[in-house]
């Protein structure tokens, strides 16, 4: 009696622990659509919960093998166990009900959720939806179980490509890394990786027919004397693409021809106009010696080439480039000249059509059709091509209008490697596709891409740069300009995003900001000096710093300081509530001629204003990044900038700043002087700088300051003219021969 009484309170105990453990007190984490991105095109919220306790019956469809296999092995990191006896079930269907490739239905109710599409492409683009709606905690474990509450989601993209390019010759990226960016795609509801295999600076694809590609052209030197490289076996490719592929995501790959091809030229010399040896280069720009037109050689090795690559890439399209191809060497090659004769074409741009056109129909008999750059416009549209738009919309209007399939990923909104202060959050969320001007003709808008270019951003920058901008453009790809454009849209992202992020940081995704973090305003301050200011911009941005020049002192945000004479002011950025450990700093000098009157001989290019007529006062000097703001450039003319100090004084030193990047078309000045005047009408020299033979072939990109201390026994001046001379014309040897130079400067400095 007494053993039968310790047993029966033993099986109370061990049942209360298991109620305890599993029973309906436990606080199960809570899912819902606060955090979705896209957003679907109908979200309509039902009434009960569904209660998972840890364990799911999860019912596939057929022929879902690969996509069987993610969706699995989410599961079970998440620490979810497929029990066929649960009662809680996730069941993937196909019906012939859901209208459209991608489209799908997804229902949550108490006892479980029922995906269903037309596709194996939709119910994945369902499952994607419903790995966002539950508890962010399953990213990384849930083995308890979750809440999700109940809903009826009707869903379906509105563009039919949506991808992300990814360059992996500027700086290479290893195999993981390119997986990791496929998962993030599949995240955000994209469908192409457009992956940018070949380019000046690197071939990045084994091409066994040609084993130097890889040997000699995937490798560099880089001015520091170190070796930057890799290429992917064909092993690996397969193996992105078929990692791609059960993720509905298609690889399209980018072979550049007839230009941005050095590597290829470095490798096999014999194909360029010259056939003189090169050498992989390591620095950015346009080059000149591109695949020889009027070759037969040339053909033969682009169709071994792209006879290995049509077997690696099932994708239906090719993209050949086609851009920023210069015909400096075509134009004084015989081969290309006796082509444009044989060929009947009347100058070097039908002569790129012809080369374009041959390639695609050598790809037509592969059964593949092309891409290009707006630039294959330019002799005329190539048969059966579809064109990539960049340069603005405008190539989108002209490929419409011939009636071509077109992809827009202008650089005004979908340009991931340019600075936040050309291109923030809220400008790539506002970029609309498909503008009432194109959305009737015999052409057809397919849909766009954001673009992430590698010159300036090595592997581990590539994340911050990427997200969260591309996120917005998967909401408009994904959504369509008719809610994306909504009054409230983006204010409704921004909701949406916050949670976001926290999945985001559940993934180890190293996402950026949305927008510069801070801004510097200057102004005239007191007793000669000037007055700075560090604004903190942006949602929950904060920043602490110093300022380095002659009296160095802490920098809060949102309290100005004065600054005297020249140094920086470097500030730590704060975001979310934690330190990045990224800063940013803005050169300062405090000088003389600080906004004192100023007079301009010229109008400042409108893309490059410096922040109006008075920025060569406003304190504020240029960085090495000639996009950051303050620079003040025009093309093709001399500047010339006069300052009204107020009264004649004693003058010591002038300065200016100056940018080079011949790549860009920006040259240094022929030459800079300073005069001095004390009526605005007399002036004599108080000195003079010529930088020497500016034409010079020089691969830097840097800020230079142009410094000069005044002859002593100068008269005194009011008045300083600083005269800036244009090198003229880009000379005999740059791509763009005979183009007008650029002048950049920052600031005329006196003291």
């Amino acid at each position: 009696m007494k053993r039968s009484r310790i047993s029966f309170l033993v099986a109370c105990l061990s049942l209360a622990v298991v109620m305890v453990s599993c029973g309906p007190d436990v606080a199960l984490p809570k899912g819902g659509v606060e955090g979705l991105i896209p957003m679907p095109q109908s979200v309509a919220m039902g009434s009960g919960d569904l209660e998972c306790h840890g364990s799911l019956h999860v019912i596939w469809p057929e022929d879902w093998e690969a996509e069987q296999d993610v969706v699995s092995r989410w599961l079970e990191n998440a620490g979810i166990a497929m029990d066929p006896q649960s009662p809680s079930t996730i069941r993937f269907s196909r019906t012939e009900d859901v209208e459209g490739a991608e489209a799908y239905r997804l229902n949550v109710e108490s006892r479980g959720v029922v995906v269903e599409a037309a596709t194996g492409a939709g119910l994945f683009r369902g499952w994607m939806t419903l790995r966002k709606m539950l508890p962010v905690e399953c990213e990384s474990g849930c083995p308890e179980g979750f809440v999700l509450p109940a809903m009826s989601v009707v869903d379906a993209p509105f563009f039919e490509h949506r991808g992300l390019l990814l360059d992996g010759c500027r700086h290479f990226q290893d195999l993981d890394f390119v997986k990791k960016q496929v998962d993030l795609l599949a995240l955000h509801g994209m469908n192409v990786l457009h992956w940018h295999l070949t380019e000046d600076q690197g071939w990045r694809i084994e091409i066994k027919a040609l084993p130097r590609l890889t040997s000699v052209g995937a490798w560099r030197e880089e001015a520091d004397g170190t070796r930057h490289g890799g290429y992917y076996s064909q092993e690996e490719i397969r193996e992105v693409v078929a990692y791609a592929a059960a993720r509905h995501i298609e690889v399209i790959p980018e072979i550049e021809m007839p230009g941005h091809s050095s590597a290829a030229l470095a490798a096999y010399p014999e194909l360029g106009c010259t056939g003189l040896p090169l050498e992989v280069p390591a620095r950015w720009g346009v080059f000149k010696d591109i695949y020889c037109a009027g070759n037969d050689s040339t053909f033969g090795f682009l169709e071994a080439v792209l006879d290995e690559v049509v077997e690696l890439f099932p994708s239906p399209r090719i993209h050949i480039g086609g851009d920023e191809a210069p015909k400096v060497r075509w134009s004084s090659c015989k081969k290309c000249q006796r082509r444009m004769a044989q060929e009947g074409l009347q100058d070097e741009e039908e002569l790129q059509r012809w080369f374009i056109e041959r390639m695609g129909q050598y790809l037509a008999s592969k059964g593949k059709t092309i891409i290009g750059w707006d630039e294959i416009l330019e002799g005329g549209l190539p048969e059966g091509a579809a064109v990539q738009s960049w340069r603005g919309m405008g190539g989108a209007a002209e490929a419409v209008h011939l009636g071509a399939d077109v992809i827009v990923s202008p650089t005004s909104h979908c340009y991931l490697d340019y600075p936040l202060r050309s291109t923030d959050l809220e400008e790539a969320y506002s970029f609309n596709p498909l503008p009432d001007s194109l959305s009737h003709g015999p052409g057809r808008i397919l849909g766009g891409e954001g673009n992430m270019w590698t010159e300036h951003a090595p592997q581990e920058l590539v994340e911050s740069k990427v997200y969260p901008r591309l996120t917005a453009l998967s909401e408009v790809y994904w959504s369509g300009p008719n809610r994306t454009t909504q009054p409230k849209a983006y204010t409704d992202f921004l909701a949406r995003l916050d949670a976001h992020y926290v999945r985001l940081d559940a993934m180890d995704v190293d996402y950026g900001l949305e927008s510069p973090p801070f801004a510097l305003e200057t102004a005239a301050g007191a007793n000669g000096a000037l007055s700075a200011e560090v604004i903190a911009l942006g949602r929950g941005v904060t920043g602490r710093g110093l300022w380095t020049g002659t009296d160095a002192d802490s920098v809060s945000s949102g309290v100005s300081f004065e600054v005297r004479g020249p140094g920086e002011v470097v500030m730590e950025v704060g975001r979310r509530g934690k330190w990045t450990g990224q800063q940013v700093a803005f050169p300062l000098d405090g000088h003389d001629a600080a906004f004192k009157p100023l007079m301009l001989s010229y109008a400042p290019s409108p893309w490059y204003t410096g922040g109006g007529n008075g920025a060569l006062v406003d304190g504020k000097l240029g960085s090495s990044d000639f996009r950051d703001g303050a620079w003040q450039a025009q093309q093709g003319v001399d500047m010339t900038a006069t300052v009204d100090l107020g009264a004649p004084q004693t003058i010591e030193e002038v300065a200016t700043g100056v940018y080079l990047y011949q790549d860009a078309w920006i040259f240094l000045p022929a030459s800079v002087l300073w005069e001095g005047s004390e009526d605005g009408k007399q002036w004599s020299t108080l000195a003079r700088i010529a930088p020497g033979d500016v034409l010079a072939r020089d691969d830097r990109q840097q800020r230079m300051s142009l410094k000069a201390v005044v002859r002593p026994g100068a008269p005194q001046a009011q008045f300083v003219r600083m005269t800036v001379t244009n090198a003229g014309p880009c000379p005999d040897w740059h791509a763009a021969a005979g183009s007008e130079s650029w002048l950049f400067l920052d600031e005329i400095t006196v003291r």
